[in-house]
């Protein structure tokens, strides 16, 4: 694995002879084993012990870490730290966990996913899905560190790559037209890993940061980074989360394409800036359109009612972030049903 390049740390508190415990889920078990073998040499070398709890799926996460500390602090053994090691819903549900348990305790990301590196684990934002839609069950809680490593991501699978590089897009979409101009240029050698990689998870975490700096709880500007999502969200409910149909940066690169397209639809900004957004995301190898839905998108009403239940809906009034152009998102609130209906109606062809 790479050597991970390393940022000087604000906060040099001595940590030795602190306890933490690892979380992790073993989807590859191979690469579980090498991840978890440097995480561990790392708290070695900063003087800390640790247990590791290792669970079937990811939903047995909160409950799994409750039961843990418990036990650590029955045994007069108290767990300093929880550390999410691995991709997004790892971290997700580990900084769930972080956060309601003892109303708090410390929290560490080590994301492993290229998509954990850019997003998820940035920002604060923890949760779990509800069958009646993503994200619903959450807390807001911030880690104490974020460490990635960018050498992990050569060893996770294409498919996984490509899908965490839809939140990368995103960030250009929103409101760096020059950054999105880039990757058109670049994403052969961020595919290949080197500089080009390193530099667009950066910029990527740079975007995010700014927007949550000015609003971490939502409540303005930070809806900006749901673009693609309320779309994408629901296309994750009508899979019902199976990742054999969509993984989330597959629903997000669909979304990004269809918030585009409504946006021309409405007269917003140009076809052809959906078309170049199309363009890009499918030489990254993703998709864009609904044809791996259509077993699962019976006709626009469903999708409707999953969008409906997403977060970004207030007081039953629509909330999509829509576009005016390449790097020109905007906040759209209250757009009308009847359009949001026709438009899946067309797309769906139902």
């Amino acid at each position: 694995m790479a050597d991970a390049r390393r940022a000087p740390l604000k906060d040099q508190t001595d940590i030795s002879g602190a306890r933490a415990l690892i979380v992790e889920a073993r989807f590859y078990d191979d690469l579980q084993d090498a991840l978890l073998d440097g995480a561990v040499a790392e708290l070695k070398a900063a003087g800390l012990t640790h247990d590791v709890i290792t669970v079937p799926g990811a939903l047995e996460i909160p409950a799994a870490v409750a039961i843990a500390v418990d036990a650590a602090a029955a045994n007069g053994k108290p767990y300093d730290a929880v550390i999410a090691l691995g991709g997004g819903v790892i971290g997700d549900l580990a900084g769930f966990a972080a956060a309601v348990v003892r109303r708090g305790m410390q929290f560490v990301q080590m994301p492993t996913s290229l998509l954990a590196q850019v997003d998820s684990s940035v920002g604060g934002k923890t949760g779990i899905n509800a069958p009646q839609g993503k994200n619903l069950i959450g807390a807001f809680y911030q880690p104490r560190l974020v460490l990635a490593d960018t050498g992990a991501l050569d060893t996770l699978p294409k498919r996984e790559f490509r899908a965490g590089y839809a939140e990368v897009v995103k960030y250009g979409l929103i409101d760096r037209p020059d950054f999105f101009s880039w990757l058109e240029a670049n994403w052969p050698k961020i595919e290949a890993g080197g500089p080009e990689r390193i530099h667009a998870i950066a910029e990527s975490c740079r975007a995010k940061a700014d927007v949550v700096a000015r609003d971490e709880r939502e409540t303005g500007d930070r809806a900006l980074l749901n673009l693609g999502h309320t779309f994408g969200h629901a296309l994750e409910a009508a899979a019902k989360y199976d990742p054999q149909v969509l993984v989330h940066g597959e629903g997000v690169a669909i979304g990004l394409v269809l918030a585009h397209q409504f946006s021309s639809r409405m007269n917003l900004s140009s076809p052809d800036d959906a078309n170049r957004v199309a363009a890009h995301l499918e030489t990254a190898g993703l998709p864009t359109n609904l044809d791996a839905m259509k077993t699962h998108l019976h006709d626009a009403e469903t999708m409707l009612g999953f969008i409906r239940q997403d977060k970004k809906v207030t007081r039953g009034a629509l909330n999509f972030i829509l576009t005016h152009g390449i790097g020109q998102s905007f906040i759209a609130k209250d757009v009308p049903e009847s359009e949001v209906r026709s438009f899946l109606a067309e797309k769906i062809g139902a």
